[in-house]
């Protein structure tokens, strides 16, 4: 008899306290992927809506009485012996304090210490999710001299926490450690956006321009790495979806000096591609700190970009 994948829905809850920890829980010895640590939630019964699964579980869980929740990100994660399709939830609103009310080992943990914990290979993914800040700042390509690591310091010392390296040329690995090092110095994460990608660079992960995106066919990258691309179109979107990226970029947005001679997208059309695409969408292309309430309204997650970012 051929072996038989099943598929099963879950849902997880994404619960976080006042120091921006999150609740994780360690799968117990008689559970599938055993000593495992996830978020709360488990799976939906037969006839039940993922919300009232979510309430659910996490009721019997944690104890705690969920008041207002959003769904934030669908994953499909395949194992040998089943597919799991999971539902992330964000709890923005709840009573009680979460417990490990099945007797199973629980604790808080920021973002940045998660790679201390032996973690269910999904959660990778919803933690460079829920981890991405709202704006992020692209570097000018002009790599000749200390402008650019200048300009590092100063956005880091402004509160980005997130670099997108950019060069039209290849880049020597010690200038690139060098940015790297300032970055983690600030608790900020460098994305790497350069030809010729070898993805063993020191980065906390890499940024596809679109033609390169459209080349592949898998993710090019683990899951404990960051994974970003360009897109222009709702095609290269869900293409970006498909393999498993952890974000888009969508531009242009409006006109901008880099690319003056792209017919920007405008707002309507971003907003028809993010309610397509459930990736976090980051609009780039004329975006300015002033437009990011602009960009929330239409779904995006953020914006980045060069000057006013």
């Amino acid at each position: 008899m051929p072996y038989k994948n099943t598929s099963v829905e879950v849902v997880v809850g994404i619960i976080q306290n006042n120091n921006n920890e999150v609740f994780i829980a360690k799968r117990q010895k008689n559970q599938f992927m055993a000593d495992y640590w996830e978020l709360p939630g488990g799976k939906v019964e037969s006839g039940e809506d993922h919300v009232s699964a979510i309430i659910r579980e996490l009721f019997e869980e944690t104890g705690i009485t969920v008041k207002d929740c959003k769904l934030v990100q669908k994953i499909q994660h395949i194992y040998p012996e089943k597919t799991i399709n999971l539902s992330v939830y964000s709890i923005d609103d709840y009573l009680g304090e979460p417990v490990g009310f099945e007797g199973q080992e629980i604790t808080w943990s920021s973002a940045d210490k998660f790679k201390n914990f032996k973690l269910l290979p999904t959660m990778l993914r919803i933690i460079h999710k829920f981890s991405l800040p709202k704006y992020y700042w692209i570097t000018p390509d002009n790599h000749q001299s200390d402008k650019v690591f200048n300009e590092c310091k100063k956005r880091l010392s402004n509160g980005i926490k997130i670099i997108q390296l950019r060069s039209k040329t290849s880049l020597d690995n010690a200038y690139i450690e060098r940015i790297f090092k300032l970055c983690k110095e600030n608790q900020a994460k460098l994305i790497l956006n350069t030809p010729n990608k070898a993805f063993n660079e020191p980065c906390d992960g890499w940024h596809l321009t679109s033609f390169e995106l459209m080349s592949l066919k898998e993710r090019p990258i683990s899951e404990a790495k960051i994974f970003g691309a360009s897109t222009h179109n709702i095609d290269e979107a869900l293409h970006a979806e498909n393999i498993l990226a952890d974000y888009i970029s969508l531009s242009p947005i409006e006109d901008t000096l880099t690319h003056p001679n792209s017919k920007p997208l405008g707002w309507e059309r971003a907003s028809s591609i993010i309610r397509q695409c459930e990736l976090p969408v980051f609009l780039v292309g004329g975006m300015r700190k002033e437009l990011f309430e602009k960009a929330l309204s239409i779904g995006a997650h953020g914006v980045a970009g060069i000057r006013s970012i």
